[in-house]
C-alpha cells in the first residue's frame, strides 16, 4: 500500500486529468467523483513500482477509462432509478417498472447498515468520505458496507457485475 504522501502527490498531479477523462465518458458530477475516488483507491492499493512519471500517467489514463467503462456496463447502475423520479412517477400516477420497483424493494430490504450507505451512494450521489461523515464511520469502512451490500443485492437480484 502506498503512503499518504505518495498517494497526495499523485492526487496533486492527477487529479484534473482523472476528472477530465471520467467526466467525458460518465457526464456525471457525481458518478464522475465515486469513479474518482475508485481510481485513487486502486493507485493506493497498487503495489507495483512505475519506471518513469510518463509511464504512471499512462497508468491512471487507463485506469480511469476502465474504471468508467466498468462503471457504465455495471448492473447496478443499469438497473438503479433515482428517487426522484420515482417520487415524480408516484406523484403522475405512474407505475414503476418491475425492473425498478425489484432494486428498490431489494436496497430497502437489505440491513440498516449496508442500505443507508448503498441509499446515499447510490441514491443521493454522497461520495464514500461524505457517507462516513454523516454515518459516523471511517471512509474505508463506507467502502466495505457498499462492497457488501451490492454483493448481497447481487445475490438477492440474480445478477452478475453490481458496482463493479
Amino acid at each position: 500500500m502506498r503512503s499518504e504522501t505518495e498517494v497526495n502527490s499523485a492526487i496533486e498531479k492527477y487529479a484534473d486529468m482523472v476528472r477530465r477523462i471520467c467526466f467525458y465518458h460518465l457526464k456525471n458530477y457525481a458518478d464522475t467523483e465515486d469513479v474518482f475516488q475508485n481510481v485513487f483507491l486502486k493507485y493506493m492499493l497498487y503495489e507495483e513500482s512505475f519506471d518513469h512519471e510518463e509511464h504512471e500517467k499512462a497508468w491512471f489514463a487507463r485506469v480511469s477509462i476502465n474504471a468508467c467503462k466498468d462503471f457504465l456496463k455495471s448492473f447496478f447502475r443499469r438497473r438503479m432509478v433515482p428517487l426522484d423520479e420515482i417520487k415524480e412517477l408516484e406523484e403522475t400516477g405512474a407505475e414503476l417498472t418491475d425492473d425498478n420497483r425489484e432494486v428498490l424493494e431489494a436496497v430497502l430490504n437489505l440491513p440498516k447498515r449496508y442500505k443507508d450507505a448503498i441509499y446515499l451512494h447510490y441514491y443521493e450521489g454522497y461520495t464514500a468520505a461524505e457517507i462516513g461523515k454523516i454515518l459516523n464511520k471511517k471512509e474505508n469502512t463506507v467502502y466495505s458496507l457498499l462492497s457488501r451490500g451490492r454483493e448481497m443485492l447481487r445475490k438477492e437480484l440474480g445478477g452478475e457485475g453490481i458496482g463493479e
